[in-house]
């Protein structure tokens, strides 16, 4: 144990004639008195000694373990403290059957919550079952046993919390009812066992900074999970009774048909904890024979500007650029929960300025904007996405949010809308930036009215950012798996996740933005027009200045601010052009030249280094060749040829959508300043003279390659 017991030899060994237990010896050594001497033998177990000498004395059980702590000089233990990974150490028999709780795993000391520190079996135990030192903490019998039924057996403490919890303090959650506008009134929640849990379960979500309380039935035990910083964490186990009765108790809360269990149901209500309101979207489906609920939980309260989200410079620069157009379509792409909504919050924000009218059409309404007009869905009553569009134009609006394009008829009425003269701000459902315009016209639209109307779109995915707290440099000692995804990824982590109480042993704490922003320019309107695929419309996009999400993913990992394991977790190991790309083979290179030694000189220099080349003799053969397999990653060009010549083939290289991404290395022998200057402002990617060795030639091939992959 962490500190020597004093006086053992008065409650270990073989006690004399007329002994007494320790616990009745602490509690006299401390100044109590009874009329009746506590008949406890020294054999009696710490348990059942604890119950006699607290009712004898008068003393309350957290009066007792302070006192027996003191005597053993041991601290008095901390459950609400406790590390949930120290109880994966201790297994359910051995805690009951020496009436331990685990606390804290620390290097490699085991700290456990006792009544008894006098315990040496239990002591010896735990150190040969962990293989780690146990120290004993001290706590009563009853608190010991509510944890472990907490951790162990959940319908018990289930049991004891319905009678024994108290929601009526400052803490309490209260339903508000909306009557109107500005009338919100406050009521009571009936003072019921099922209530408080339920209040308990909310608030405690609501405390943890989860975005959604996910309430799963399961074959004898339910679970109660909290979604924070976009991962699940298990908060409680909830026996099926008492889980079946809190459902029952939200779908009261959000005006749900409680009889109606064989149908999925949506509802939404409005609470308040603390004093700051909250708004709770409900969804119920049919689950083996019971059903799953989960609520989101929003502070419609809570607004950021595009400042607070931490989006990097250039794609910030790049948005606002986006949001400087009057008319077009503006899209945002991601999963659930990617911060979507509240991306385009920001932006209305930045826009609202007073001088222009801003409504919005939103399926839920998840923040309350001052300024603008929002209209909520309402299915039943005919409220449509589209329809709502088509009812705001006769508003003379000047920008208009649309929640989602989910069908034919809101995207074309969204486009109605911005080529008369409306900016739309939306969301749909695709993988990427570039991805957006195959949705839309899966959806429906027309390529030309996309090429037309579309002015960008930002893809966005949250990373989970480190925990300050408990981060712990790198400096260049990289663990095994640390290696290979610096590998894999081609940066080095700067910090790694750890855990500690402040991230809940998670390692990280809040979210970071990674976007990427395309804005569409007349190439890229071009390569929408003649229905591209998405390898082009991607290289395009990149030529165009979009940065790939996974780039600055990794930007974050080089800043400190987050991890590969958490970057490969959200965005995978690479982009799928990469991918691709990788499944081709070695680099593709394309040398035009009308000299056949240099030809063959720089043929074997490449092949040498591992790369695949194919040769054209001329200009003309050159473009014949792009247009009938556009897919080099580099072309080398000669620029005095006869015929065609190099300045003229790059001019077609650049001005055909297939190439216009394509890189070119321009070589000459008749260089300078001028001409290095008007190449490059040409399109070419780098200029190089013919009498450079081969080394440096090689090593400006490798320089323009890498930029490419940037």
């Amino acid at each position: 144990m962490s500190q020597p017991v004093p006086d053992q030899s008065e409650h270990s060994g073989a006690e004399p004639v007329g002994a007494v237990h320790w616990l009745v010896r602490i509690a006299e050594r401390a100044g109590l008195g009874s009329r009746e001497h506590p008949e406890v033998s020294p054999s009696t177990r710490a348990t059942d000694a604890w119950t006699v000498v607290t009712r004898t004395y008068g003393l309350s059980d957290q009066r007792l373990a302070a006192m027996v702590a003191e005597y053993f000089r041991l601290k008095v233990a901390d459950f609400g403290g406790a590390d949930p990974n120290a109880a994966l150490l201790v297994s359910e028999t051995m805690a009951r059957k020496h009436h331990i709780f685990p606390l804290l795993e620390e290097d490699r000391r085991l700290v456990v919550a006792t009544c008894d520190p006098t315990d040496v079996e239990a002591e010896r135990a735990l150190s040969f079952s962990s293989g780690r030192t146990a120290h004993f903490e001290v706590a009563s019998p009853q608190a010991i046993q509510d944890a472990i039924d907490q951790r162990f057996s959940p319908e018990r403490a289930v049991e004891s919390l319905l009678g024994t919890l108290d929601m009526e303090d400052e803490d309490a959650l209260r339903l508000v009812q909306e009557m109107g506008p500005e009338s919100i009134t406050e009521e009571d929640a009936a003072a019921t066992p099922v209530v408080k849990l339920t209040n308990l379960i909310i608030r405690d979500g609501v405390n943890a900074g989860a975005s959604d309380i996910h309430i799963e039935p399961g074959r004898r035990v339910g679970a109660v999970r909290y979604r924070v910083d976009g991962v699940l964490r298990k908060h409680m186990d909830l026996p099926m009774a008492a889980l079946n009765r809190v459902i029952s108790r939200i779908k009261v809360l959000s005006r749900l048909d409680i009889a109606d269990r064989l149908r999925p149901q949506d509802g939404k209500s409005r609470v308040r904890i603390m004093g700051r309101g909250y708004d709770l979207r409900v969804s119920t489906i049919p689950a083996g024979g019971a059903e799953k609920c989960v609520i989101r939980i929003l502070d419609s309260s809570s607004t950021l500007s595009l400042d607070d989200l931490e989006i990097p410079k250039v794609e910030l620069d790049r948005l606002r650029q986006l949001l400087t157009h009057r008319d077009g379509v503006v899209v945002i792409t991601g999963p659930t929960g990617s911060g979507k909504t509240t991306t385009l919050y920001g932006a209305l924000r930045e826009l609202a300025d007073g001088k222009v009218n801003i409504m919005t059409v939103e399926d839920p309404i998840e923040y309350e904007l001052p300024g603008i007009t929002q209209t909520q869905v309402e299915q039943k009553q005919g409220m449509t996405f589209a329809g709502a569009l088509r009812a705001m134009l006769r508003q003379d609006p000047d920008v208009i949010l649309v929640g989602e394009i989910r069908d034919k008829e809101t995207a074309v009425t969204a486009a109605q809308a911005a080529m008369t003269g409306h900016l739309v701000l939306a969301t749909v459902h695709a993988n990427d930036a570039v991805s957006a315009v195959t949705r839309l016209a899966d959806i429906g639209l027309q390529f030309a009215i996309i090429a037309q109307t579309l002015r960008g779109a930002i893809a966005q995915r949250l990373l989970r950012r480190v925990c300050t707290s408990c981060a712990e440099p790198v400096r260049g000692q990289l663990t095994p798996d640390e290696r290979r995804l610096t590998e894999r990824h081609g940066i080095e982590p700067v910090v790694r996740a750890v855990g500690c109480p402040e991230c809940g042993f998670t390692g990280y704490r809040g979210r970071l933005p990674a976007n990427e922003v395309l804005v569409v320019g007349p190439r890229f309107q071009q390569a929408i027009e003649q229905r591209k695929g998405w390898a082009t419309l991607s290289r395009v996009a990149q030529q165009g200045g979009m940065r790939p999400i996974h780039q600055v993913g990794l930007e974050w990992v080089a800043a400190g601010k987050t991890t590969l394991v958490e970057v490969e977790r959200v965005l995978g190991q690479q982009g799928e052009e990469d991918k691709a790309e990788e499944s081709k083979g070695p680099p593709r290179i394309l040398l035009v030249d009308d000299d056949p030694d240099a030809l063959l000189l720089m043929r074997t220099v490449l092949e040498k280094d591992g790369y695949a080349v194919e040769e054209a003799e001329d200009g003309h053969k050159c473009m014949e060749m792009l247009s009938v397999d556009p897919d080099y990653n580099l072309v080398i060009l000669d620029l005095a040829m006869p015929g065609l010549g190099g300045r003229q083939v790059l001019d077609q290289i650049r001005g055909t959508v297939d190439t216009s991404a394509l890189p070119v290395l321009i070589r000459t022998g008749t260089g300078s300043d001028r001409l290095e200057r008007e190449l490059l402002e040409a399109g070419a990617d780098d200029y190089v003279d013919k009498s450079v060795d081969p080394g440096r030639f090689l090593a400006r091939v490798h320089a323009v390659l890498r930029r490419a992959l940037l």
